[in-house]
């Protein structure tokens, strides 16, 4: 029997990633949109809004896998709380009426909030999110693990369609040009399409015999084992082109008067999340049996011109 999935966040980056690579497999893929996208022929659309938990009614129906990769990364506390909050758990109620065995939900490492955090496991250190995104997405995860789901904390994504890490390095790069406290943080990435990899691996994997379906539970770091260093992935996106070229080692101190003289979109809170280590360890790979790959470096030449068109076409990021 096909296995149907269900998906939300189809159109979205990380989503659309593994929208494609479940294409690779034999299921049927439902896409659970707000709204009709162009999205491949042989995908079943079905209008559903986590905004508005009515229409969720009916949206999981027959469907065994439940992969949630929707979500509201904006700052506003109310579509947060409804979106990722409340949305997640009327879906998850929806998951449990049609019998859903498994469920991978999508967050992220930023419900950490402000580290520095060294080679953090999963239970080492409690969630302290700073922001209405990250506390509203941290609040969705406990309504996905109430259902049994996998929730899958991803670091910080790359790839094409990144709209968050690579812009913000541009914006950074020319308010504060150097390489802040020294370029010397490590920090957990992941490309896209890795991570779409690691998500389909964990909804899709067969149970050995006398396995459950759900082997693959409980709250997860969904990153590349061995962390990037701020420096290394300043240097090679200047490789890429895709951002100037900076060669001054930077103090914190230095940092902030940079900032302050040079104000912009990114915060203080965010340049920290860059310029301080935040990484964490993963166990992930190992359970679905699946060697992780050369990393997010080596993937940032495929969106390399992705990015280039991006930055050429913005006001700045």
């Amino acid at each position: 029997m096909t296995t149907r999935v269900a998906l939300t966040g189809a159109s979205g980056f990380i989503g659309s990633a593994v929208l494609r690579r479940l294409a690779r497999h034999d299921v049927e893929i439902r896409a659970l949109t707000r709204r009709e996208h162009p999205l491949p022929a042989q995908v079943e659309q079905v209008r559903a809004d986590l905004a508005r938990p009515e229409t969720l009614r009916g949206s999981c129906s027959g469907s065994r896998v439940l992969i949630h990769a929707a979500s509201y990364v904006g700052s506003d506390e109310q579509l947060a709380t409804g979106i990722n909050d409340l949305g997640t758990e009327a879906l998850m109620c929806e998951a449990r009426r049609a019998g859903v065995e498994r469920i991978v939900q999508l967050s992220t490492t930023a419900v950490y909030g402000r580290g520095p955090h060294r080679d953090v496991a999963v239970g080492d250190v409690d969630p302290h999110p700073g922001s209405a995104a990250s506390r509203s997405r941290l609040a969705g995860e406990a309504h996905g693990l109430r259902h049994g789901a996998a929730v899958l904390r991803a670091g910080l994504v790359t790839g094409t369609g990144d709209r968050w890490v690579v812009p913000a390095l541009a914006e950074l790069v020319r308010r504060a040009p150097g390489f802040w406290r020294g370029g010397q943080a490590r920090l957990s990435l992941i490309g896209v399409e890795d991570l779409a990899r690691l998500v389909t691996l964990t909804a899709l994997r067969p149970a050995a015999p006398g396995e459950a379906p759900e082997r693959v539970q409980g709250i997860h770091h969904a990153v590349h084992p061995v962390p990037v260093r701020t420096r290394e992935l300043l240097e090679t996106l200047a490789q890429l082109g895709v951002l100037p070229r900076v060669t001054q080692d930077l103090t914190w101190q230095e940092c902030l008067a940079l900032m302050e003289a040079n104000p912009g979109r990114i915060s203080e809170r965010q340049l920290a999340l860059l310029a301080f280590d935040h990484h964490y360890a993963t166990d992930l790979w190992e359970a679905c049996e699946s060697a992780p790959g050369p990393g997010p470096l080596a993937a940032l030449a495929d969106a390399a011109d992705w990015y280039r068109t991006r930055l050429a076409l913005t006001d700045g990021p």
